[in-house]
């Protein structure tokens, strides 16, 4: 009896905060790039694959409102202090990386070399795809390609983005493991300059439930929050 009564109140908690999370409407439009995004939308809205009722990316979206900054000067202050988002972001700066977009066939070897560089990744076995190394990157016309570059000029991190309708969100986030900032640095830079491009309202990276504590801390700490998201495709 003490174990139903205990996953009773577990449920109740949780249910509890789902319904406290905010509400967003992220919108995709096929007219930007019919086919990918039309399967997008499916991928997105198809059924959770370990909790059947709800949607796959519905619950605990992760998401920045960036309606709520007038621009980049007031994300950074959204994530300033001691071991926040901004400063990570500063510390690999001051030692010398850049955030650029790439051209990824430019770095089809460092591409790889940071792919295979860790046998597992936040608690998980690295996907056999990225074990691959792919020798030809093809550039879809709704993303856009970041990379972070050392002093020498070489990748040591790079980032996928999907421009879907009113929000834009992360397909590829990965680099090295280093104590630069550099995935701070990759995160903060996209982030501002959709805030400066003024092109969306949301930008999303997957979600809160299943990632591991440090992905989810990652994630507060760069100022997304968890959502319930309602889709709709036109």
């Amino acid at each position: 009896m003490n174990t139903f009564l205990r996953r009773y109140d577990t449920l109740s908690a949780t249910l509890r905060e789902l319904l406290r999370m905010p509400v967003a409407r992220l919108q995709f439009d096929s007219r930007i790039e019919p086919e990918d995004i039309a399967k997008t939308y499916r991928y997105y809205t198809r059924r959770h694959p370990r909790y059947k009722l709800i949607g796959n990316k519905t619950m605990g979206a992760a998401l920045i409102d960036l309606g709520r900054f007038t621009g980049p000067p007031a994300y950074l202050e959204e994530i300033q202090g001691k071991n926040r988002g901004a400063w990570h972001a500063k510390r690999a700066r001051s030692r010398g990386y850049v955030c650029t977009e790439i051209e990824r066939n430019e770095y089809v070897d460092a591409i790889h070399a940071i792919n295979t560089s860790l046998e597992e990744r936040q608690g998980r076995p690295m996907d056999d795809k990225y074990r691959e190394k792919v020798m030809r990157f093809e550039r879809q016309p709704h993303f856009s390609y970041y990379g972070v570059l050392d002093l020498e000029g070489r990748l040591v991190a790079y980032a996928n983005i999907g421009h879907y309708g009113n929000f834009s969100a992360f397909s590829q986030l990965i680099g090295i493991r280093n104590n630069d900032g550099i995935m701070h640095l990759l995160m903060v830079d996209i982030v501002s300059r959709l805030l400066e491009e003024k092109r969306v309202r949301y930008v999303m990276y997957d979600t809160f439930f299943g990632a591991q504590p440090g992905l989810q801390q990652f994630k507060r700490i760069l100022g997304y929050q968890p959502y319930r998201v309602k889709y709709s495709l036109q």
